[in-house]
């Protein structure tokens, strides 16, 4: 029941209404105080600007500057201090606390040399009132300033609770942000967990079956009697294809891993580039196919992710070539445009797409585009303008940082 109440006072005090309803009735109450206490001109005013002016200590906190200043000069206005000046003095200092308008030392010497000001006031307005005012260098003098003494110390008070408060939410602040970030850590860590669970499953699974092709299909050149030379040499190319997809099994299994993963999957192997594209073509020969290499324009050195798209998009058209067209001739353009533009152009010379079949919608060529895109490129596939299988990609390179 108490926190409830707490947490309403709480929501009633953050609404944005709170300081214009509190404000607004301080001023009213202020008018109904003058009503019936009339006082001078100068204590009419700055009891009523002091009163209205808290209405925008939320949206202006500055303005409890003026609360206290108005307040002050109210209360020297006359001699007698009015509950709606001791109100909004008070509310006015705490304000300057709470927002640390200025530095809490700051507000309270200035509000403490005011006070003196108001006190010095009060002294010659007694004099004048005939009263028994000691002169400054006699005994008991000291008495004529308790008044600013008083002040100082309940303005002191007001400035510091709102300090406090002020340290307090602040401290409230900085340890839910903490919180908030060791539970994105801790989520990051399970997913980073996560991931390394994953790349052991697929690892356990994929690799032990891939593995088991490649030694089956090289033991096969050794066991199976009456092979011809071709055969022998395509148990040796499976083989080697099956190696080369558990390199790269390996390599992106590494990428699920932590950096706290197991070394012996750790993502030491360098990804391929344009560099090695002559390795590339080189392996589609030697599996049968036809294909030539051009490059063409200034070589540059590219970012990685360029290199990489163009990599897998000229790997993904080989094989494609090799599936679709395995007697025909491939020819692989590189160009390193003037325009910062790389254009690849893998055209070879078989039967074409089906008819009817368009550009495709296979997995393969879905791949590529995708990887265009990825670097701000386009790929397009389909029939070449002398027949055959053309694919082409424009890569944007400009515009890297």
């Amino acid at each position: 029941m108490r926190t409830s109440l707490q947490q309403r006072f709480r929501a009633w005090i953050a609404a944005p209404a709170y300081p214009w309803v509190t404000g607004g009735a301080l001023t009213v109450g202020a008018v109904a105080e003058l009503i019936v206490f009339p006082g001078s001109v100068t204590t009419t005013i700055g009891v009523l600007v002091s009163s209205a002016s808290l209405m925008w200590r939320r949206s202006f906190p500055p303005v409890a500057v003026l609360t206290v200043a108005a307040g002050l000069l109210g209360f020297a206005g006359d001699v007698n201090l009015y509950v709606s000046i001791m109100a909004s003095g008070l509310i006015g200092c705490y304000t300057l606390g709470r927002n640390r308008v200025l530095h809490p030392a700051v507000t309270v010497a200035g509000a403490a040399l005011g006070a003196l000001c108001v006190n010095l006031v009060h002294i010659n307005t007694w004099s004048r009132m005939e009263l028994p005012v000691p002169a400054l260098w006699e005994k008991g003098s000291l008495s004529l300033f308790a008044e600013s003494f008083l002040l100082t110390v309940v303005i002191f008070g007001a400035v510091m609770m709102g300090d406090a408060v002020r340290s307090r939410e602040e401290t409230r602040k900085e340890r839910n942000l903490a919180q908030a970030q060791l539970i994105a850590l801790e989520r990051q860590q399970a997913a980073e967990a996560e991931r390394a669970a994953i790349a052991r499953e697929l690892h356990d699974i994929v690799s032990h079956s891939v593995s088991m092709i490649a030694v089956q299909a090289e033991s096969a050149t050794y066991t199976t009697p009456g092979l011809t030379p071709e055969a022998r040499d395509g148990f040796q190319q499976i083989a080697g294809t099956a190696r080369s997809s558990m390199a790269e099994l390996r390599r992106l299994l590494g990428v699920l891993r932590t950096p706290q993963g197991e070394g012996d999957m750790a993502l030491t192997t360098p990804q391929p580039t344009l560099d090695h594209l002559a390795e590339l073509v080189e392996q589609h020969r030697a599996v049968g196919g036809e294909a030539e290499l051009r490059v063409t324009g200034e070589k540059v050195s590219l970012p990685a992710a360029w290199e990489l798209s163009a990599y897998r998009i000229t790997q993904e058209a080989l094989t494609n070539a090799r599936k679709h067209a395995p007697d025909a001739r491939t020819v692989v353009e590189i160009d390193y445009g003037a325009d910062r533009l790389l254009t690849l152009r893998i055209q070879d010379d078989g039967p074409g797409p089906a008819p009817g079949s368009g550009s495709g919608a296979g997995h393969g060529l879905t791949g590529m585009r995708e990887r265009a895109a990825l670097v701000g490129g386009r790929l397009s596939a389909g029939a070449g303008p002398d027949g055959g299988f053309l694919v082409k990609a424009e890569l944007p390179w400009g515009t890297t940082g």
